[in-house]
């Protein structure tokens, strides 16, 4: 297969490039060669700008297209425009922020989604489920019955640049006793960048076409089980306190932001964001690999580069607000 990636240096496109080569594909990359340009020597390089320098794209052909940079409708429309007739089948990466609210479990591809009030808005940081909406609807209407809208949820693992996964992984593995969001059994959804890669690869070997849920893993797993999880992998002696919600907002303690992954469960807009129907991937042939092996990765590429990025703004309880937050929990 003759396969375009939109991107691919980064982080999700990493996993899709990886994969892609390891099954023997023809890889174009397309990006602007700012991010790790030395990666994948073996695949061609396409260097452009997919807002407003499309260029290089004019005259090819591929059997596919799989876009995990896009996040405006305009610009994903223009690359659309141009590919139209030049791919077989485009998958583009969403995410489950397009749904309007998760105030139930078991959130299904059915489930409502938000509507971009201002059609020439293009603020993603207030708008980016509602932007994601409309990209979607970009490349359907452009690739009728021959493209792919994958939701993604939180997407972990190495070379995560968001830190919301790594600051757990670091913080888990410094020990002692840490703030944990009450009750214990909460599930977590999240999915390796590696794994979702690979399964976006076969969606466009196989021209699958619709919309999924893809995150993971597809049996619950509960709050306290990957933690202990993280714990054991990096031998440490951390304990997590587990912290009731009203303790945590009153202490102004952010929710996906101070205290990643945690959303709070008396908020109808995101209670179950974590226990979204992921079967429909699954039945396309969506796998996870066990938690522990990204964890183990993940601290690993943690302890190589002596950091982690936070390129979306710093994420992580500070130690002087983690103590405040610790002392008010023991006085109950």
């Amino acid at each position: 297969m003759r396969l375009l990636v939109l991107g691919g240096t980064k982080f999700l496109g990493r996993g899709v490039v990886e994969a892609a080569l390891a099954r023997g594909h023809e890889v174009t990359l397309f990006h602007r060669g700012r991010t790790n340009p030395g990666l994948f020597p073996e695949a061609e390089h396409l260097i452009g700008d997919r807002d407003g320098g499309l260029e290089p794209l004019r005259g090819r052909r591929w059997d596919a297209v799989v876009d995990p940079s896009g996040y405006v409708p305009r610009v994903v429309g223009a690359a659309a425009d141009r590919l139209r007739d030049a791919v077989g089948h485009y998958t583009f990466v969403s995410s489950i922020s397009v749904y309007a609210r998760f105030d139930r479990p078991g959130l299904d591809e059915a489930a409502p989604v938000h509507t971009l009030e201002d059609p020439a808005s293009e603020d993603v940081q207030a708008h980016y489920g509602a932007l994601k909406v409309a990209c979607e609807q970009a490349v359907a209407a452009r690739f009728p019955g021959r493209s792919a809208s994958i939701r993604a949820g939180l997407i972990v693992g190495p070379h995560d640049p968001s830190g919301r996964f790594p600051w757990w992984v670091d913080r888990v593995a410094r020990g002692g006793e840490l703030v944990a969001p009450a009750p214990p059994e909460r599930p977590v959804q999240c999915v390796d960048a590696r794994d979702l890669g690979a399964w976006m690869v076969r969606v466009a070997e196989q021209r699958t076409a619709g919309v999924f849920n893809a995150t993971g893993p597809a049996a619950p797993l509960a709050f306290a089980t990957w933690i202990e999880t993280l714990r054991a992998v990096a031998g440490s002696d951390a304990r997590a306190v587990w912290v009731p919600e009203a303790t945590l907002l009153a202490h102004g303690v952010t929710p996906w932001t101070d205290l990643p992954l945690w959303s709070p469960l008396g908020h109808p807009d995101f209670a179950h964001i974590h226990a979204v129907d992921v079967s429909r991937a699954v039945a396309a042939g969506l796998t996870c690999r066990p938690m522990v092996e990204t964890a183990r990765d993940t601290l690993a590429w943690i302890r190589e580069r002596g950091d982690f990025p936070m390129e979306m703004g710093p994420v992580g309880l500070s130690p002087e607000v983690e103590a405040r937050v610790l002392a008010a929990a023991r006085r109950g």
